[in-house]
């Protein structure tokens, strides 16, 4: 039985509460200086793609900003059409929402994308709750949870119109618009669509429509069963198990010896946590002012404060039950004794794959031959040159266990993921879709 291959993505740090910007090597997160080294690092590892998240407002707490947060970042499609112009081959992924844009100038700027690439566009699709991130565009409303994700399939069914036909018309309760555009056809069909999405109704939008999926499992066990519920669902939209990847995101921290590593993951939490954003985070769940708890101190007594907005504005909420968050938080400050920054520590942790070079290569490639992931994408904790060593070290394990590419074998990202071209996919897809149902 052949091995799977390895997917292997690369995220810019930027819009983040992991990235340390207090650390000496830490570079900027806005100068393209940062962006070509941290392209060029990733071709040298052959990545399959680049991925650049995007906030469209400052994340506040208090009116005042995060203080991990990025408090500026270019817009995504320009730093990605930049990269276009001096990297051949590795992927060009950019988060782009469906609440604050409308289809065709979208669709046109991610084609104009992927002309220039030669076929290496990408675009993960969000949508964007809040009045408060919607005050910066011309409409401030609110939709609910269920009709935004309605708009992201009305949103992507019209996009997938205009890369596929020359003449389109898409008539739907969020999209009404016809026209003819002049766009030439696109070099690998249509743009990679990734999603993430974690509740149900993502799952199944990911299922019906997306190429690659994000996920945040940590265990082997956890990815597997989401792994085995997602795939599984394809079938009912006539797809292949293998048209959609699972790409878990993750960190990585290498050391010498196994010990060296796991101290150097101590350092890096205790500099992504520090005490000040340790209660940041815990009035998150609390919804309070809590600036005059001690970091080192124990829980509040008081429970959280469900009557009143969010005192966090601008990020996608984290913490649906702050109650049930706050017991289960209690429990495990009790039973393990832990202060504050020692529980946040704890339970903001995202997944980490830690140890010695080989170790990391070894682990990675378990999920994926396991089936909990077909690949992951990686975030360092600094920038511009967090994968410097990943590069160096791991990915020569990986080519040498032939579960990673020692070259590019494709010009387009499609390609290189093993997903079909979506252009005369799309055609048929969308041609049937056309055709009258069957008299009863």
């Amino acid at each position: 039985m052949s091995k799977k291959q390895v997917i292997l993505g690369a995220q810019f740090p930027g819009v983040n509460n992991f990235t340390v910007w207090s650390d000496p090597a830490a570079g900027s997160q806005i100068a393209f200086s940062s962006f070509r080294h941290f392209a060029e690092t990733v071709v040298r590892g052959r990545f399959d793609f680049i991925f650049l998240a995007e906030g469209l407002r400052v994340r506040e707490q208090k009116g005042r900003f995060h203080e991990l947060d990025v408090a500026g970042r270019p817009n995504t499609l320009a730093i990605l059409t930049a990269l276009s112009a001096i990297t051949r081959h590795v992927g060009l992924i950019g988060t782009l929402t469906t609440t604050f844009n409308e289809p065709y100038p979208l669709a046109r700027q991610l084609a104009t994308l992927d002309i220039l690439s030669g076929g290496r566009s990408g675009w993960n699709m969000v949508t964007s709750p809040g009045a408060f991130t919607g005050a910066n565009f011309r409409r401030g409303d609110h939709l609910p949870f269920a009709e935004r994700y309605e708009r992201a399939r009305e949103f992507l069914e019209a996009a997938r119109r205009i890369w596929a036909e020359g003449d389109f018309a898409v008539r739907s309760k969020h999209v009404d618009i016809a026209g003819r555009t002049a766009l030439s056809p696109l070099p690998q069909g249509a743009p990679v669509i990734a999603q993430a999405g974690d509740s149900d109704t993502g799952r199944e939008l990911a299922a019906a429509q997306a190429d690659l999926i994000y996920s945040r499992h940590g265990t082997l066990e956890d990815g597997q069963a989401f792994y085995r519920d997602v795939k599984g669902r394809l079938a009912q939209y006539g797809r292949h198990p293998d048209e959609l990847k699972i790409l878990p995101g993750a960190a990585f921290v290498l050391g010498d010896s196994e010990q060296h590593a796991q101290e150097r993951l101590a350092a890096i939490r205790l500099q992504q946590v520090s005490p000040r954003n340790a209660i940041v985070f815990l009035e998150q769940v609390w919804n309070r002012d809590l600036s005059a708890y001690d970091p080192d101190g124990p829980l509040p007594e008081v429970d959280p404060d469900v009557s009143q907005q969010a005192i966090s504005q601008g990020r996608a909420a984290r913490y649906d039950h702050r109650l049930e968050t706050a017991r289960a938080w209690r429990e495990i400050a009790e039973r393990d004794r832990l202060s504050i920054r020692q529980l946040i520590i704890r339970v903001t942790a995202r997944q980490h794959f830690v140890g010695t070079p080989e170790t990391v290569a070894r682990e990675i490639n378990r999920y994926v031959q396991s089936d909990a992931a077909d690949g992951f994408v990686f975030a360092p904790h600094l920038t511009p040159t967090g994968f410097d060593e990943f590069v160096e070290k791991v990915v020569p394990y990986l080519q040498e266990w032939g579960v990673f590419r020692q070259d590019y074998e494709h010009p387009t990202l499609r390609g290189n993921l093993g997903l079909r071209t979506g252009g005369h996919g799309e055609r048929r897809r969308l041609a049937q879709e056309k055709q009258p149902a069957p008299s009863e």
